[in-house]
């Protein structure tokens, strides 16, 4: 008479803790799942794809904390070739001088305006000059901002009869701004100025 109930009372204990392991196994599992779900979701936003020529390509997003002086040293010396990349034609003139302005200010601009009242790119044209520059190297102090730097390259003026090559050294700040697809490092060049710019080499051709 009595074993029933304790048999019931068996069962009931037994269901009881079955039931106790299923909800805490399932609570384990979904805490699990949505543990893994939102690691998977913040290794997909540091994924980047770009569409180039047809195909897409995977780039992985960093802080750009972290590529910073490459950045600043890449826009530096964009700019200078840019500026300093001139044919003795008109409209490539035009063309990279336009580019080269709009990564930095009015001390540039004023540079530009120098030049061309000086005839200098009226003498390119005229002499069928070819100037290109080369990067020896760039310094970036990003202590603070603005981020002072010195650029030091070469001129390379290739003329009818000879190749001249000049040292060219420069310095300016840095400031911080919005990118822009004419200004892709979000960097603007500030107080540009020319501190050596002479001949080192004259090669007859």
């Amino acid at each position: 008479m009595f074993e029933k109930p304790k048999n019931i009372d068996t069962a009931f204990r037994q269901i009881r803790l079955f039931t106790l392991v299923v909800i805490i196994g399932s609570l384990f599992f979904s805490g699990f799942t949505l543990y893994q779900s939102q690691q998977q979701t913040a290794e997909l936003k540091q994924k980047v794809y770009i569409l180039a020529n047809g195909k897409v390509l995977e780039a992985l997003l960093t802080d750009r904390r972290e590529n910073l002086v490459v950045e600043a040293k890449d826009h530096i010396a964009v700019f200078h070739r840019y500026f300093f990349t001139l044919d003795p034609d008109d409209k490539v003139i035009k063309a990279n001088t336009t580019k080269a302005l709009y990564l930095a200010d009015a001390s540039a601009k004023r540079q530009y305006d120098n030049l061309r009242e000086s005839n200098y790119y009226s003498n390119i044209i005229a002499g069928n000059i070819s100037q290109e520059i080369l990067t020896d190297s760039v310094q970036v102090d990003l202590e603070q901002p603005p981020y002072y730097f010195r650029y030091y390259g070469k001129q390379i003026l290739t003329r009818t009869g000879s190749i001249v090559t000049r040292k060219l050294v420069t310095e300016g700040y840095l400031r911080t701004v919005s990118r822009s697809g004419h200004n892709p490092h979000g960097f603007l060049i500030e107080n540009w100025a020319a501190l050596e710019n002479y001949d080192i080499q004259i090669q007859t051709r």
